[in-house]
């Protein structure tokens, strides 16, 4: 097991346990190493005949009795003596181990805390506006710490991303509002300087105008709502097949404007959801197949549910379709499908987007795929979990 994913508390344990094992090696073995010495230095320290008689004592054999005195004489001190070069020895000993301890102590403190020092320093280029910054993968220290790492270089990879989406849609509004502001400022100023007559027509063409922003503002604030959670905040059962049917009520005259003539296929389905809110979400989806596929001259609406757990609604359409990876595609602010999308067939480019945040504010999804013999078809996919 690789000490790069020891948890923290275990590789702790392991530290002081090595430190303690190496210092009380060193404080053994520099002992024994000052008791091996020590009785060759007494004998020196003895006077001769006491060191003669403790030598014939060893070898097994009597000490002349005036040698034997002297030894008995001189016993106190020696031991005294003897006891004192151990207390040293001790000290001194434990003082190198005091220290060695210290050193291997602080390496591989080092080693541990090495990647923290890494992550205190990305940290402070996060703060100060580098989002790019990444600490990496790290070969040593604790499991916390590299799943610290980890997650770390995950959120400065979410900011990243933030914060490039979030200059693109700054970029996009102001670009969708600089048209028909435009539009707008010069007519009105080439009415007030008597250059354009004031005709009705005109003004209502700059009504169509201030509507696009109007409905750009809205598209805005729903999507805002949804990202701070609080764009579904009314929850009953609702039947999508009546819902579906009073949208589509609605829409007969955009529809007939588009040259789209109406199938429906609605089967009951109960969800818990918010019902203004799946209206808008339908509604935006028949708006976008008004604009984007009026050549295919049909729209086919239906509701109904897939096994126990899922309700739908679906619109289909026989137009030009949607690129191959829109199934994968991130639905982003003012997206349009190809270069045929674009401001000249209306809308605010929020539709799919707003469809999006509602599915997924009742906690479902939105399903792109090609409709058999041409066209698209869009799904918003709901949960029944909690269906009435």
């Amino acid at each position: 097991m690789r000490m790069s994913r020891l948890p923290l508390s275990v590789l702790t344990a392991m530290l002081q346990a090595v430190l303690l094992v190496v210092s009380v090696c060193i404080v053994y073995f520099g002992v024994m190493w000052v008791e091996s010495d020590l009785e060759e230095r007494m004998l020196k320290r003895m006077p001769s005949g006491a060191a003669q008689a403790y030598t014939d004592l060893n070898a097994g054999r009597m000490p002349q009795e005036e040698h034997l005195r002297s030894l008995v004489t001189n016993i106190p001190q020696i031991e005294e003596w003897g006891n004192n070069e151990i207390d040293l020895s001790i000290i001194t000993f434990g003082v190198i181990a005091a220290a060695t301890c210290s050193l291997i102590g602080y390496w591989l403190a080092r080693k541990i805390s090495r990647p923290l020092e890494l992550l205190a320093q990305a940290t402070e280029d996060l703060r100060a506006g580098d989002f790019a910054v990444r600490v990496g993968s790290v070969r040593k220290g604790a499991k916390e710490v590299a799943t610290l790492i980890r997650t770390f270089d995950e959120l400065a990879a979410e900011l990243e991303s933030m914060e490039s989406r979030l200059r693109f849609n700054t970029m996009a509004v102001a670009h969708e509002l600089r048209t028909p502001l435009t539009i707008l400022q010069g007519n009105l100023q080439g009415m007030a300087d008597g250059v354009f007559p004031l005709e009705q027509e005109r003004v209502r063409q700059l009504l169509v105008q201030v509507e696009g922003l109007s409905a750009l503002v809205e598209d805005l604030r729903t999507l805002s709502l949804a990202a701070g959670q609080k764009l579904v905040t009314q929850l009953s059962a609702v039947d999508l097949s009546a819902e579906a049917t009073q949208v589509l009520g609605a829409s007969r005259t955009i529809l007939a404007s588009a040259g789209l003539s109406l199938e429906a296929a609605l089967e009951p389905a109960v969800v818990s959801g918010d019902s203004q809110r799946l209206r808008q979400a339908l509604l935006a989806l028949v708006e976008n197949a008004c604009r984007y596929a009026a050549s295919g001259g049909v729209l086919r609406c239906e509701t109904g549910a897939r096994g126990a757990d899922e309700a739908f609604i679906r619109v289909l359409d026989r137009g030009p379709g949607l690129p191959d990876d829109v199934s994968t595609h991130s639905i982003d602010l003012f997206w349009r499908g190809d270069a045929s999308r674009s401001r000249a067939t209306g809308g605010t480019g929020l539709g799919l987007s707003v469809v999006q945040a509602i599915a997924k504010a009742h906690g479902g999804r939105l399903e792109f795929a090609a409709r058999p013999g041409g066209g698209a078809m869009i799904t918003i996919m709901l949960p029944r979990e909690s269906a009435a």
